[in-house]
């Protein structure tokens, strides 16, 4: 593990936090995410184990990340003790969760059994986390993560103009996300950021949590990037959803399942959008290796949210017709072999 000055830093402060010396200090990294966090793991000479987070302050601010763990756990939800934080360095000590994230979990016998687990945590989460100090995920937000699709996808990737109707979809999936109700929102409720440690469900990652739509959280989960839903399990797990929502008021009326799953695609479109720019800003701006080979696997994604409904079949036409053809040339062009779809 290459020795950084940061690494040291975190070291030392490791140390001096448990009166050990720092060249005794135990730290292997445990994990990278896509921001500029780091996580490593201590071991104390007990045996305990803890989780060291590196985030620089001056990329990332763990102020929200903190607020957030101390009130999801005053709630009673599965969220990582902070058992010390530095600010001023960017450096927090964390329960050392394990290292078996959901995903680990999505065999092809297991799927079912671990999506219901994780199915049933989104609902405690909604039903049980505060909005209270939540940022709202409001019509600014929602459009500068739908502009990421044009703005790094089409013209740094794919080299395409959007289409002429790009600025009436845009603001039509904007409208269809605050029609919905409001819950405390994760924004990246996804298999990974799920940690099975013993015999429970843990949320992590949850600093960039909001207060929005009732259905973000669960097409994160459903569209995610691990498995692809044919239609009719997708519908029938929003249906139960919606029916769980119904039945403990965070659906205040019945709309009717037509409705609903209408709201619910139009919510997986924006974010499968925002992930196409998301994962080119990744690749182009910030190095990160891998992100290029998703982008077909949340294309499909995109076609299954759009394909039951007829107002997005200009859109859904053009995806097919020009997007698509056009993102496998520059994959191609790039040498990009395509992980999965």
């Amino acid at each position: 593990m290459p020795h950084t000055p940061r690494l040291t830093a975190l070291a030392n402060w490791s140390a001096a936090r448990h009166g050990l010396t720092a060249g005794s200090i135990d730290l292997q990294l445990a994990a990278g995410d896509a921001s500029f966090r780091r996580y490593y793991r201590l071991r104390l000479p007990d045996g305990t184990t803890r989780m060291l987070m590196d985030a620089p302050p001056t990329q990332e601010d763990s102020t929200p990340f903190l607020r957030i763990a101390e009130q999801w756990r005053d709630a009673g939800l599965p969220v990582p003790s902070v058992h010390a934080a530095d600010l001023e360095q960017g450096f927090l000590e964390l329960d050392d969760l394990g290292d078996a994230p959901l995903n680990a979990q999505l065999s092809d016998t297991g799927q079912d059994t671990a999506y219901e687990a994780a199915e049933a945590l989104l609902d405690a989460l909604q039903n049980q986390a505060p909005l209270d100090g939540l940022p709202a995920y409001d019509a600014a937000l929602l459009g500068r993560e739908l502009d990421l699709f044009p703005d790094w996808c089409l013209a740094r990737v794919v080299d395409l103009a959007p289409p002429p109707q790009w600025p009436a979809w845009r603001q039509r999936l904007i409208e269809m996300a605050l029609a919905q109700p409001r819950v405390a929102v994760h924004r990246d409720f996804d298999a990974m950021n799920l940690m099975c440690h013993r015999e429970r469900l843990y949320v992590i990652d949850f600093q960039d949590a909001v207060a929005g739509p009732l259905s973000y959280d669960l097409i994160s989960l459903l569209r995610g990037r691990y498995r692809r839903f044919d239609l009719d399990d997708f519908g029938r797990r929003c249906e139960a959803f919606r029916q769980r929502a119904l039945g403990d008021g965070r659906l205040p009326r019945d709309e009717g399942a037509e409705a609903f799953r209408r709201q619910v695609d139009a919510m997986a479109a924006q974010r499968c959008l925002k992930v196409l720019g998301i994962f080119c800003r990744l690749t182009l701006r910030d190095g990160k290796a891998g992100y290029l080979a998703r982008l077909p696997h949340f294309v499909a994604h995109l076609e299954d949210s759009l394909a039951p409904h007829a107002e997005f079949a200009i859109l859904a036409d053009w995806l097919q017709g020009q997007f698509e053809p056009a993102l496998t040339r520059a994959l191609q062009a790039r040498g990009v072999e395509v992980a999965y779809r």
